[in-house]
Formats: C-alpha cells, sequence, structure tokens
C-alpha cells in the first residue's frame, strides 16, 4: 500500500506540501547555474503569459530572429498562472520543498510533472548524465489546518539551518520576499502573512526565527518527508 504522503488524490482549492529529493540523496544542484535555471523554469510557468506582446512579436518586422524565436518558445510553453500559487520554496542542495496552493484538482500534478520533466532534462544534458534525477515521484501532502499552513511555512524557511545555513541570508529560498513590501510576482506570501495581523504575531521574521515548540514538530512530522519513505 502507498504511503500517505505519496498518493496523489488531490483536491481543487487546497494547500499542499510538494517535495522531493535526489535519487540515492545525491546533489540536483551543484552549482549557482542550477538553482537560477529551476527559478528560471518557475517563473516561466508562473507569470501570467502575455499572449499579444508574444504574437505581436513573432509578427513584426522589427524583431531579431532570436527574439522570435524566444517569443515562439515562450508561446508554446505551459504556464501555470491560473491554476496554482507558488506560497513558498527552499531549494536545497539535494532536495526541494514548495507550498503550492492549487485552483483546479490537477494544478499541482500537471505543474511539477512538466517542471521535473524539463529540469531533468536540463541537468543531465548539462552534467553529462542519464537516468532519474529525483528519487521516484514527488510527494505531495494536503495541509489541512491554519496552524499547518504557518508551520509548513517556518520549517520550509528555517530548511537552510540544518546544514549550518543562517535561513535569514540564504539566497534560494522565498524568505526574503515575506518581508518586502513588493514581492515577485510569481511568489504569493499574501495567504500565510495575512495571519499575524489576524492573530496579532509581532511579525514573520520573529515567527520564523523562534525555536520549534514540541506541538509544532508534530505538525511538521505530519506534512513532510521521513527518513523511511
Amino acid at each position: 500500500m502507498p504511503a500517505k504522503n505519496s498518493r496523489k488524490e488531490f483536491v481543487e482549492n487546497s494547500y499542499y506540501h510538494v517535495y522531493n529529493r535526489g535519487v540515492e540523496k545525491r546533489s540536483i544542484f551543484v552549482d549557482d547555474m542550477d538553482y537560477a535555471v529551476l527559478m528560471s523554469y518557475l517563473k516561466n510557468y508562473l507569470i501570467p503569459k502575455d499572449e499579444d506582446f508574444l504574437q505581436e512579436t513573432l509578427s513584426s518586422q522589427n524583431s531579431t530572429p532570436k527574439q522570435k524565436s524566444d517569443a515562439l518558445r515562450l508561446l508554446r510553453l505551459n504556464n501555470f498562472s491560473n491554476s496554482i500559487d507558488l506560497i513558498a520554496y527552499c531549494l536545497m542542495t539535494n532536495h526541494f520543498h514548495f507550498l503550492i496552493k492549487q485552483t483546479p484538482a490537477w494544478g499541482i500534478d500537471s505543474f511539477m510533472n512538466s517542471l521535473m520533466t524539463r529540469y531533468t532534462m536540463y541537468f543531465n544534458k548539462r552534467h553529462k548524465r542519464v537516468g532519474h534525477l529525483f528519487q521516484g515521484n514527488y510527494k505531495a501532502v494536503q495541509v489541512e489546518t491554519e496552524e499547518q499552513l504557518l508551520h509548513l511555512s517556518r520549517y520550509i524557511h528555517q530548511n537552510p539551518t540544518s546544514k549550518g545555513v543562517a535561513f535569514q541570508s540564504y539566497p534560494h529560498s522565498s524568505y526574503l520576499q515575506y518581508l518586502t513590501d513588493q514581492p515577485s510576482e510569481w511568489i504569493k506570501p499574501t495567504d500565510v502573512l495575512t495571519y499575524f495581523s489576524k492573530k496579532g504575531f509581532n511579525s514573520y521574521a520573529s515567527f520564523v526565527g523562534d525555536n520549534y515548540s514540541y506541538d509544532s514538530l508534530i505538525v511538521i512530522k505530519e506534512l513532510t518527508l521521513t527518513e523511511s519513505d
């Protein structure tokens, strides 16, 4: 019988913790270029596609061949801006974590299959390897309560501390997007941040910086990968 967090019986208009790691726990990001490429894929998929502008670029006599080629590629590329919101993320050397809200029930599965296939093709070509990059299919666990949503965002943003890296300055997570008045268009922190004014927390930074309580660790255990998975 499949483990709870490997099932993909998705529910529309719901939040999920989506995550995976490299096959045999190997690195899925070797250097800054690998991180940057995956980030660029996320932006391509999550920023609304301006089809009118792209069509104008294709038809304009003033467009260069490269501009037309790029426009055609973007027109053909999948776009998920109307089906999922990326609430939080953290990319680590051999694994990743996403907190995603999907609108249609098929949103996450379509997005993750497209993203992981595209990144694996890039990674294998660049690093001259073949075969699977990730440890099986990605895992997904539904977030069912406000408490889970908040503690999961903190867990994701604190992830670098497990490797002795300060999460406050880690460049490959969405944490700093939570501290600015103008987050990137493809990151949607509002669903988490709205609870801080609602519940009277001092600040999101203070919340993430706090040590976990026993109760919050139980919440995270329900939503995360275990060594036996």
